[in-house]
């Protein structure tokens, strides 16, 4: 088995202590506010009128919060909740085992919507705008095509590239809601709130320190702070203080900007190797040894948010942050941006 790097585990969390931290509530859900707001005023419209909820896409990068609220929403309106993934559907009767089985008023959830193969994706059409299912039995001459009626369901798909849908999908959701990185303060509230569900005594110089590691996402920030009680607990009296935060990150090689080893090589990989850019992500995905889809979805954002990277339509180009990050100097001639 390939070793991972610190950021793969931090962004695959334990399932059991995922359920434990997870909101339940649209009041425990911190960060989001203004998703937050349309999303309850659309729950409590449909309530008030006893119908089913319109089908929401929610988008962002991984560890945010998507699956969280989607079942947040589910429960806000009493309604049983379904997840799947969108690579699991591998074809038509996967899907119709899925939808003849939802009950009125159901949600549906699908995570990593983006995935789903064309000829499914075309199935879900009439099932999103019309509530019914065309199923095709039998193969050749022999074939018909029967329609199923189905129960009014709200579908929730979930996505981290909004931009692979295409635009017949996009337009069946009733509503679209991206999630942003959370603030340091916000991500201080979370791990306060999850070290009390985890009985981890942390102050709260302690918890800002994990907060500001946690490149903006919830899931890291959860992550972080197990990892940092277990330092806390084998290495001094089980209390997080700032001191004792520190010293766990920096043992998972996590530095005072939340990079990791990967971010630096990747910044390193750039300016090295390739003149500080630009370069593919093909390319450059070989060069560190990373998947290609990994680098988009899981380090470039945080990456471009900080300012340490730039995307231009001829590729990946380091800015003069990442050269004075990594105590680098640019090629005689070579021009850095922080744009």
């Amino acid at each position: 088995m390939a070793e991972r790097t610190i950021s793969e585990v931090l962004t695959q969390p334990d399932a059991a202590l995922e359920m434990t931290l997870r909101p339940s509530l649209f009041s425990e859900f911190t960060g989001q506010a203004k998703v937050k707001e349309r999303l309850e005023i659309s729950v409590q419209a449909a309530r008030q009128r006893g119908e089913a909820l319109d089908h929401i896409l929610l988008s962002g990068p991984p560890g945010l919060g998507k699956t969280t609220l989607a079942s947040i929403l589910a429960k806000a309106m009493g309604a049983n909740f379904k997840t799947t993934s969108g690579p699991t559907i591998e074809k038509a009767g996967d899907l119709a085992g899925l939808l003849t089985n939802l009950e009125a008023g159901d949600v549906l959830f699908i995570d990593e919507i983006h995935r789903l193969q064309k000829t499914i994706e075309e199935y879900l059409y009439p099932a999103m705008e019309d509530f019914k299912l065309d199923i095709i039995i039998d193969q050749g001459p022999n074939a018909r095509s029967v329609r199923l009626n189905l129960p009014r369901f709200t579908l929730i798909g979930a996505t981290t590239r909004s931009g692979l849908l295409t635009a017949p999908l996009l337009t069946r959701f009733g509503m679209r809601e991206r999630l942003d990185y959370y603030h340091t303060e916000q991500l201080q509230q979370i791990v306060t709130r999850s070290a009390r569900l985890l009985n981890v005594e942390t102050e709260a110089e302690g918890a800002y320190e994990i907060a500001r590691r946690s490149r903006g996402t919830p899931r890291i920030a959860n992550n972080l702070l197990r990892r940092v009680r277990d330092y806390a607990q084998v290495r001094h009296d089980g209390r997080i203080t700032a001191a004792v935060a520190d010293r766990a990150l920096a043992m998972l090689e996590i530095d005072r900007n939340g990079l990791d080893e990967m971010d630096k090589r990747i910044l390193e990989t750039i300016i090295v190797k390739f003149a500080g850019g630009p370069v593919g992500v093909g390319s450059l995905a070989v060069a560190v040894g990373e998947e290609p889809d990994t680098i988009e979805e899981v380090y470039e954002p945080y990456l471009i948010m900080e300012g340490y990277l730039n995307r231009t339509p001829q590729g990946r180009v380091a800015t003069e942050l990442s050269y004075k990050k990594l105590g680098l100097k640019p090629a005689p001639g070579k021009q850095t941006s922080l744009l």
